[in-house]
């Protein structure tokens, strides 16, 4: 019996080997919190959204939406352009529901110093039409032409559907052509390539009735 029991306590850890683990484990334990630790992430200073005029309200409810960083910078630059809280809000969440980076701070601002209204620029960002395509609404809405046709326009590029440009309906518009037509042809998808046939038929003395009959769109 006694080989056996012998045999059974050499199985057994003595006290070294079992502070040994202890030991193991609690250097595991502590990396385990020192690494959540390095994973936390630092608070993201919304001081910009205060200085660009922002209530506290609206930079909580942004801050739920965990907004990053470089985001506050965006929604600063929209914000100090006069675009209202409720909107940037709104289209932080757009972006975010798309699983996107809110990067169209500048491209808002622009907008909005270019007289586009708040919905409008709402529905560009629904549209996945704010941002880069922003520069020709932009100077659309410099050119005088209406929030509306801007859309219209907006609608058919985001179903690659073919439309006047910016450009060739504000051309049409500095040799007469009255807003409401250009906001027909845009809604019809007449295609760019007849932008220089219309102005030839203007010119030639066409009516914006006659334009609105000769161009039925695509």
């Amino acid at each position: 019996m006694q080989p056996a029991l012998a045999h059974q306590h050499s199985r057994i850890p003595g006290r070294s080997a079992l502070a040994r683990a202890a030991g193991r484990w609690s250097l595991v334990a502590a990396l385990a919190v020192s690494i959540n630790g390095c994973r936390s992430v630092s608070p993201v200073d919304t001081k910009p959204l205060d200085d660009a005029g922002m209530t506290y309200d609206s930079i909580r409810e942004l801050k739920a939406h965990n907004i990053t960083a470089l985001e506050v910078a965006q929604v600063a630059a929209a914000r100090s352009a006069g675009v209202s809280d409720a909107t940037c809000v709104v289209l932080l969440k757009i972006f975010h529901d798309r699983q996107q980076a809110f990067n169209a701070g500048d491209a808002t601002a622009g907008l909005s110093q270019a007289r586009v209204g708040e919905d409008t620029i709402v529905e560009l960002a629904r549209l996945n039409e704010l941002g880069l395509p922003s520069g020709e609404f932009q100077a659309m809405r410099l050119a005088g032409l209406s929030d509306a046709t801007v859309l219209a326009v907006a609608r058919h590029r985001a179903a690659n559907q073919p439309v006047l440009s910016g450009a060739s309906l504000a051309g049409l518009k500095n040799i007469g052509v009255r807003e409401a037509t250009l906001l027909e042809l845009a809604r019809r998808g007449v295609p760019d390539s007849k932008a220089r046939e219309i102005s030839y038929f203007r010119r030639r003395g066409g009516t914006d009735a006659e334009i609105l009959g000769h161009f039925a769109g695509s």
